[in-house]
């Protein structure tokens, strides 16, 4: 019997997994859709139990076989999902840079611990990504909830937890949990995470392909998996992605395509790069720079059900109908605030330029351009990009990633295994159960898609007027953004 690989991704709007063997070859996958909790302006939470927990539960019952030899899960990171100690969680989870709510406690931390000295000791200064911040924030408004944490969690290390017991997160999730861990000695930090976390115990460290525990008798009745099977640490969805289209040499980027945009490097040495995020990797010795903007598929699948849930393909054949700059409609893409450049969580969305003969194609399109356009800021920060791989679901309609390559003016590789991090977590398993190499990589590249140099001076033009929207928008919509906040309080 060939032993099989469970990799199983929880991610924004959906949860995925697939069975694959240990060449790369897939023998199954399986998907849950879900909903992003958006309770206030500003917060993005998710129920743990019922749907972190409740979707890895089903993905395994519908893939579970005698032949799964190791499983490794991943997830959206960095989050703080507060438990007591039997893991049961005390509150929804609060996602990662998406959700906005600890900005007092950002720019305190910032000024407690002083920007140059968190950027030499954890890489980056503190953001809407950090968890420090977010454990800051709840230690202050929700006091009863921490008094009973004695743990706390990512999407996939509460997973690991209900699989086996464990108390663990990976390297490279623990280094973007700022300020509680410092990148240059590759631990927390033991004064400051002291400061934040008083008394409530920090996970074990562990790399992500590690085994770190395996499958109990009780995740085994509710799972449908073998009990035994090993388990490895995992990893935040990203990473795990890239992993599966061997972004892993130094200087590779990749741009995933998904609810958020995420772009990643890997580098070979640890390199603080403001407004970047500076991260370990997800192998010994190895780093990563990395930003994010916080809306891209939220933001068409918005327009889709704002044009009364037309067909996707519909909304791309009109929006490829349109010319190269939209006739002139440019869009910010801030719907959720925004991450990398501008670190803004009052930033919000932007439509300027709107006539009468504007259609829904062109609105369609000019969101894909307004994403594309904040794609080339934030490659723009990066260290000479050598190859730049494509990953996600927005990979596959063919417009939009033409778009970001004639925006960027460079090329993307499209691999053709789209399956995504879950196939990533395979790979992990596989390394990780001894099963294949460290060094194996299990990418095929499909497809290159290639700057339309016609298209050059159109959004050269229209990238300009973008970079000078925000600053010349900042004060009106901030002071929107006050206004919506008040009608919630």
């Amino acid at each position: 019997m060939t032993e099989l690989l469970l990799g199983v991704d929880i991610g924004t709007a959906s949860s995925k997994a697939v069975l694959a063997t240990p060449d790369g070859q897939l023998v199954a996958t399986a998907s849950r859709p879900h909903e992003l909790s958006l309770p206030r302006p500003g917060w993005a939470e998710a129920d743990a139990e019922n749907l972190w927990w409740g979707d890895v539960v089903a993905l395994c019952r519908e893939l579970a076989t005698d032949a799964v030899a190791g499983v490794c899960v991943s997830g959206v990171g960095p989050c703080l999902l507060p438990c007591d100690g039997n893991d049961n969680p005390l509150r929804p989870a609060i996602l990662y840079g998406i959700d906005t709510r600890a900005t007092e406690e950002i720019r305190e931390q910032t000024e407690k611990y002083g920007p140059r000295r968190l950027r030499e000791r954890c890489g980056k200064t503190p953001s809407s990504q950090s968890v420090g911040p977010k454990i800051a924030w709840l230690r202050r408004h929700e006091p009863q909830v921490w008094e009973k944490t004695r743990r706390w969690h990512n999407s996939h290390s509460y997973a690991v937890a209900k699989l086996t017991g464990e108390y663990v997160l990976d390297f490279h999730t623990a280094s973007q949990c700022d300020p509680l861990f410092d990148i240059q000695a590759g631990e927390w930090t033991a004064d400051w995470s002291a400061d934040i976390c008083g008394d409530t115990p920090l996970p074990r460290l562990a790399w992500p392909a590690d085994i770190v525990g395996t499958v109990t008798a009780e995740a085994a009745a509710e799972t449908g998996l073998r009990q035994g099977i090993p388990v490895c640490a995992g990893t935040v969805d990203a990473t795990a992605e890239a992993f599966s289209v061997g972004v892993r040499q130094p200087g590779d980027l990749m741009v995933m395509y998904g609810s958020t945009m995420f772009l990643l490097q890997v580098t070979d040495k640890l390199a603080a790069s403001p407004p970047l995020w500076s991260t370990v990797g997800a192998e010994p010795g190895s780093f990563q720079l990395a930003g994010g903007m916080a809306t891209s598929g939220s933001l068409t699948a918005w327009l889709r059900q704002l044009t009364g849930d037309t067909p996707f393909a519909d909304l791309v054949r009109e929006a490829a109908a349109t010319p190269p700059g939209a006739d002139g409609l440019l869009v910010l893409p801030y719907f959720a605030g925004e991450r990398t450049p501008h670190f803004d969580p009052k930033a919000r969305g932007v439509i300027a330029g709107l006539t009468l003969r504007h259609t829904r194609g062109h609105l369609y399109r000019a969101a894909y351009e307004g994403i594309a356009y904040g794609i080339r800021q934030i490659i723009a920060l990066f260290d000479r990009p050598g190859r730049i791989v494509a990953v996600g679901g927005g990979t596959q309609g063919g417009l939009w990633t033409q778009v970001v390559s004639d925006v960027i003016g460079q090329p993307q590789l499209v691999p053709r295994q789209a399956i995504g991090a879950s196939y990533g977590d395979a790979l992990l398993a596989a390394i990780g159960t001894g099963l294949t190499a460290s060094a194996t990589d299990w990418t095929t590249i499909d497809r290159t898609i290639h700057p339309d140099p016609a298209t050059a001076g159109t959004y050269d033009e229209l990238y300009q007027a973008f970079t000078e929207l925000y600053p010349a928008t900042r004060g009106q919509v901030h002071a929107l953004a006050d206004f919506q906040n008040r009608q919630h309080l």
